[in-house]
């Protein structure tokens, strides 16, 4: 929004190497009030309200984030720029292992960032910046962040708590842990969508119900600490998360769809039978970091992520139905260096090393070891007013299935880019970046082979695909002053051996079987983002704002992708002091009926949200109180882009009460 000068506050990107000056990617970067703002339980709800992003929301437990209509293995998301090493990539109901509320910042990288983070980042990448690895010495002896939230539908409760200190002159710590729980949420309407109904032969039933198994249990936590020295530092840090959440939207066995969802649905006695997932991680950090004065590299970055997964999917309580495991661990290796032919850049190593089980009644991937390296270089030359941004990388992937369940293959990516970024003045800024990347097939495309439940789809994986390419380019304006900002992004991709699921019309253990496939695919999209300063009201600053965003995808053929999302608009009035908030915004999301084979039309709806904070200093502290509305309307509401969206609308009215210490 439009800012006055002493009201600015600088952020700092920690993404990408690149992104300190200039930067001609299309960025966001959620931090302060405004990740305060907009966090949710899950990762997907906290980024759904940006342009050009949205949430395959699998009821409020799991939501992955969806950039630009790319989501799955082309959305990467990271923790402290290593990944989140879960298994959220392999279905829509496996929870990205990220937690929002102790996140320092989140940036949302859009479009493809492969030079940096590997072939999995085709679609973008979504970094949550935690601290739990101090980088410096706090100011203070000992500081944190303290917040509960309480929320009326559901009954959601919320807690966290971070601490960062100092053990004498060279020693820094940080410690935090969070709680969240709720029960299943109120929707406006029935479970099951009218098109479903419809197709199904049957009437819609009247009236506002429970979206049954939509219930929820977190807790987790981490332990870190540096010692830095004058001019780096070496650190380590150990988290852990345990999650009990619902499986809501037909998670049955095909063949007894029918006379199972008929039992979820009699009563509480019945709810106790519905599936849930059981999920526990413990991850361990290190990282180290050198900076050098008067040599050819100026600062060396280590960092490396290692990981024990496993959920189980309960059928019932005592009643174990399938058991993923994920070990895994990723280094990444960065070199930044002085000028070479006008040129200040980092060279960049990464590797990364995959066991993935799943074991019982949902085993629709075998187990595989993947194994990756890639080595990379950005950089950038500046001519005046002009800089420009080059950058390579090569990647190596090798998916070897374990216990003779196929043949190992392997693939060479090659990616490249060009951006452009032309500063005007210090407000007006112009960008053009043309790109060209390369994906390897995931092991779920290549080696799937059994009834996906969560999709209620049989999937056949394709051991055969080659590499996805694609030919990217997107222009960018971005304007920045006291009245007026706005940033507007057009981009094109034109992707060569486009993975997609391809249905068959046949049927196996009663669901329809899906087969991957490759074609070649266009996405052109558009995402606005603008505010106005109105006027100056009651000591403080009234500002318009306005967003909207569409992207439209299809095969070369004139076939349309499945769940791509509607084009959305919002506009809002925001009134803020030193010291309160109030901010309405309404939000229109258009109807989709551009869809693919057996896929339903989802209808448009309005969301109407509300917010009002005051900041207080009491006691040595920064106290925010804030109450937030969220569907004040009570409309129903249904993301296309999600997979159960027919069978679990979002939540209807949710009021939330909160206060937040900063200390």
């Amino acid at each position: 929004m439009p800012a006055t000068a002493d009201e600015l506050e600088e952020v700092v990107i920690n993404a990408h190497p690149l992104a300190d000056s200039g930067f001609s990617q299309s960025v966001k970067v959620l931090a302060g009030d405004e990740l305060n703002e907009n966090v949710g339980v899950s990762l997907g709800e906290t980024l759904a309200r940006l342009p050009g992003v949205r949430s395959a929301t699998f009821g409020v437990a799991a939501g992955q984030p969806v950039i630009h209509g790319l989501s799955g293995p082309r959305v990467k998301t990271t923790q402290d720029r290593i990944d989140t090493l879960d298994v959220s990539v392999t279905s829509t109901d496996h929870a990205v292992t990220v937690e929002p509320f102790l996140a320092d910042q989140i940036t949302v990288l859009k479009g493809a960032s492969v030079l940096v983070y590997g072939s999995g980042s085709i679609g973008g990448v979504v970094d949550t910046k935690t601290g739990r690895i101090p980088t410096e010495i706090p100011e203070q002896a000992l500081s944190g962040r303290a917040e509960v939230r309480f929320t009326d539908n559901a009954d959601t409760q919320v807690g966290a708590l971070r601490l960062d200190g100092a053990a004498g002159e060279q020693f820094a710590w940080h410690l935090d842990v969070f709680s969240k729980d709720g029960d299943a949420y109120d929707i406006p309407v029935g479970a099951e969508s009218a098109a479903q109904l419809e197709a199904d032969g049957e009437e819609p039933e009247p009236g506002a119900s429970v979206l049954e198994n939509s219930f929820f249990d977190s807790q987790g936590g981490a332990i870190g600490f540096s010692w830095v020295g004058e001019n780096g530092f070496v650190g380590a840090s150990i988290s852990t998360t345990e999650s009990v959440y619902g499986l809501v939207g037909g998670h049955e066995e095909g063949e007894e769809g029918e006379e199972g969802e008929e039992a979820e649905f009699e009563g509480e006695e019945e709810e106790e039978e519905m599936p849930f997932i059981d999920l526990e991680q413990t991850r361990f950090d290190l990282e180290a970091e050198q900076r050098f004065e008067g040599s050819f590299i100026t600062k060396v970055n280590f960092r490396v992520g290692i990981n024990d997964y496993n959920h189980t999917e309960f059928e019932a309580p005592g009643e174990a139905g399938t058991l993923f495991d994920n070990q895994a661990w990723e280094a990444r290796l960065h070199l930044e260096h002085q000028p070479t032919f006008g040129f200040t850049g980092t060279w960049g190593l990464q590797l990364g090393d995959r066991d993935f089980s799943a074991a019982g009644e949902e085993a629709f991937v075998p187990p595989v070891n993947t194994e990756s390296i890639g080595a990379f270089w950005v950089g950038e030359r500046q001519f005046g007013d002009l800089s420009l941004e080059l950058g390579s990388r090569i990647d190596r992937v090798e998916h070897t299935p374990i216990a003779g369940a196929g043949v190992p293959v392997s693939f060479t990516n090659l990616s490249s880019s060009a951006g452009l970024v032309f500063s005007a003045n210090e407000s007006n800024s112009l960008s053009a970046l043309l790109d060209f990347t390369e994906r390897a097939p995931a092991p779920e495309e290549l080696f799937s082979d059994g009834p996906h439940l969560a999709t209620q789809t049989f999937d056949i994986g394709n051991a055969d695909l080659e590499e996805e390419g694609v030919i990217g380019l997107s222009f960018a304006w971005s304007y920045e002053s006291e009245v007026f900002d706005s940033n507007i992004t057009l981009y094109y991709n034109d992707f060569s051996d486009f993975i997609f699921q391809s249905a068959t019309g046949l049927e196996e253990d009663g669901l329809p079987v899906f087969v991957y496939e490759q074609a070649d695919a266009e996405f052109t999209g558009l995402d606005i983002e603008a505010g106005l300063h109105l006027a100056q009201i009651g000591g403080g600053d009234l500002d318009v704002l306005f967003a909207y965003d569409v992207v439209s995808a299809e095969l070369t053929g004139g076939e349309n992708l499945p769940r791509i999302p509607s084009d959305r608009t919002s506009i809002g009035l925001d009134w803020h002091s030193d010291t309160w908030q109030a901010k309405l915004t309404y939000a229109r999301q258009s109807a989709q009926n551009d869809i693919a084979d057996f896929e339903l039309p989802t209808p448009s709806f309005d969301d109407v949200s509300l917010r009002l904070s005051t900041k207080l200093n009491w006691s040595g502290g920064e106290w925010n109180l804030f109450l937030n509305g969220r569907n004040l309307t009570d409309e129903e509401q249904r993301e296309h882009a999600s997979f159960v969206k027919d069978f679990a609308p979002q939540p209807g009215r949710r009021i939330e009460l909160g206060v937040q210490l900063n200390f």
